[in-house]
């Protein structure tokens, strides 16, 4: 719902305010005087496109403020339009762009405006529209239509995996098998390689790791003796002064460590050994793993990750090609099934459509359209998530000539008129706000009555917001706001009430505010507005 709209510096709208009823609220003025500005300020806020020539005289900017209230929640809504340059608009104080706004914003109000595209004249939101309104049966079988739909969806998503060509299938999984099974063999592990030419560095070099092992003994015995007199030296140097045992300890871990490493090396000279066969099976190891990676990576932990992923992939294929001989069994199961589901889907939409049909009707006969024609066809077309039909509107303003699509033979008067009427048929929640912009053009008397009593009774449901130039229309309102110019200049945007709305609808009946009779027709109207209907 709108809660509050501001115009500043629109076109000859200075700076507006309106706070519209949760009702029906009515904008009325005289032609020029400002009025559809306060509907193309709405739509800026929607998300409508910005044209830097609706800047008035009044600033380098236009700005519009909203907000909008949805039970517990407010949204806060901004849309500056510059001289020059890109519009700007804020959510909730955040910036975003103008289609966030529409996605936000555009589908919780509809404006009904005579060179609008309206919803009406689109099929999928007049299919929305009769789905809202079918009974328990009918729902039932939407329900029922929508699961036949996911199933086949499933089935042909296994289809679209198998490709439809088994003999393809069975090569690539005679491959990736090949590619796991080989990879498998070989055993590996992460930082296998790395070890093994460790191991194969040892075994080509025993010789001359034995010689320098041997060296490395020789020289650790020399300095075996030397740490030995080293220590005896400090040991007496200790006995005379007590402040340097330390030294004595410290040479007693060198000539530890020098014992250690001569009697490792020593271990380890003897220790290693040539093994031909050995390095022969780890040079041959070391050729696989090579082979291996430039096929299947450049690193060992590639060539086991690629392994995996094969093995993976084999195990997909073999189950894909196990359904190959059921898979196309159960698409057609679920295209039988889809058909089943839409056909009776399509019996009750026929039903809703012939009584929405009906009951839009007779609204239209109130509405000064006693000889229109209205058919909703519901036709065939192909199944998709809603179901196998196409709604159209067919209209004729007069029941002697054909009816044709609504969006190319109803005019703008004619399109808000069905709107209203429809909206009354079916009664479904639809959006929460409806906009009409000169929703009176064309009619006049008692059509104008009947047009302004079926707002207000939509307005017992949705907020209803009216530019009209209709008495019989405005009488109805909740809320009447007038838009003027006083001094020819800026126009004034007030909410009138009392005499001041008496005074209105008398200008509006008569061209003369303060005539005595339009004064009188004035209160009647408004009277027999108010009165039970």
């Amino acid at each position: 719902m709108i809660d509050h709209l501001r115009v500043a510096n629109l076109g000859v709208l200075e700076d507006a305010t309106v706070d519209p009823s949760s009702g029906l609220t009515v904008i009325t003025g005289e032609t020029g005087a400002g009025k559809t500005l306060l509907v193309g300020g709405l739509r800026l806020i929607l998300g409508g496109k910005a044209n830097s020539d609706a800047v008035g005289p009044y600033g380098d900017n236009a700005q519009v403020d909203g907000l909008f209230v949805f039970g517990d929640d407010e949204i806060g809504v901004s849309r500056i339009v510059p001289r020059e340059g890109r519009s700007r608009a804020h959510l909730e104080g955040t910036i975003v762009s103008a289609a966030t706004l529409e996605e936000r914003l555009g589908a919780l109000v509809e404006i009904v405006g005579q060179h609008d595209q309206l919803s009406l004249t689109r099929p999928a939101h007049l299919l929305e529209t009769l789905d809202g309104v079918l009974d328990g049966e009918g729902k039932g079988a939407l329900d029922a239509y929508e699961v036949a739909w996911s199933s086949l969806q499933r089935a042909l998503g296994k289809q679209r995996q198998l490709g439809g060509d088994q003999i393809e299938l069975a090569r690539e999984l005679d491959l990736v098998r090949y590619q796991a099974n080989e990879i498998m063999a070989a055993g590996l592990e992460m930082g296998l390689d790395e070890q093994m030419e460790t191991d194969v560095s040892r075994l080509r070099n025993v010789e001359e790791i034995r010689e320098h092992l041997a060296e490395t003994v020789r020289i650790t015995e020399g300095m075996a003796e030397m740490a030995g007199e080293l220590v005896s030296r400090l040991r007496k140097v200790s006995g005379l002064d007590r402040g340097l045992a330390d030294l004595a300890s410290s040479a007693d871990g060198v000539a530890a460590a020098v014992g250690d490493l001569g009697y490792e090396s020593r271990a380890s000279a003897e220790a290693i050994d040539a093994d031909p066969a050995r390095l022969q099976e780890l040079e041959d190891r070391l050729t696989a793993i090579g082979d291996l990676k430039r096929k299947y990576g450049k690193t060992l932990d590639d060539v086991i990750a690629f392994g995996e992923q094969a093995e993976r992939r084999a195990e997909e294929l073999a189950d894909l090609l196990d359904d190959a001989d059921r898979i196309e069994a159960l698409v057609d199961m679920a295209k039988g099934e889809v058909r089943k589901c839409a056909a009776a889907l399509h019996e009750k939409r026929t039903e809703a459509a012939a009584s929405v049909g009906s009951v839009v009707h007779e609204h239209l006969k109130d509405l000064g359209l006693a000889s229109a024609r209205i058919e909703i066809e519901v036709s065939e077309a192909e199944p998709g998530p809603s179901g196998a039909d196409r709604i159209s509107m067919q209209f004729a303003s007069d029941s002697r000539l054909e009816a044709g699509d609504i969006a190319s033979v109803a005019s703008g008067g004619e399109l808000s008129r069905l709107v209203l009427a429809l909206r009354l048929a079916t009664r479904a929640p639809g959006t929460d706000t409806l906009v009409f912009d000169e929703v009176d053009t064309g009619i006049g008397g008692r059509t104008a009555l009947a047009m302004g009593a079926k707002l207000a009774e939509l307005a017992r449901s949705s907020q209803v917001l009216c530019v009209t130039h209709l008495p019989q229309v405005a009488a109805h309102a909740d809320a009447h706001f007038v838009v003027d110019r006083p001094d020819g200049d800026a126009a004034v945007v007030r909410r009138v009430e009392g005499e001041e709305r008496v005074e209105e609808i008398a200008r509006m009946l008569a061209g003369i505010p303060d005539s005595e009779a339009g004064r009188t027709a004035a209160v009647e109207l408004l009277d027999g507005a108010r009165s039970p209907r």
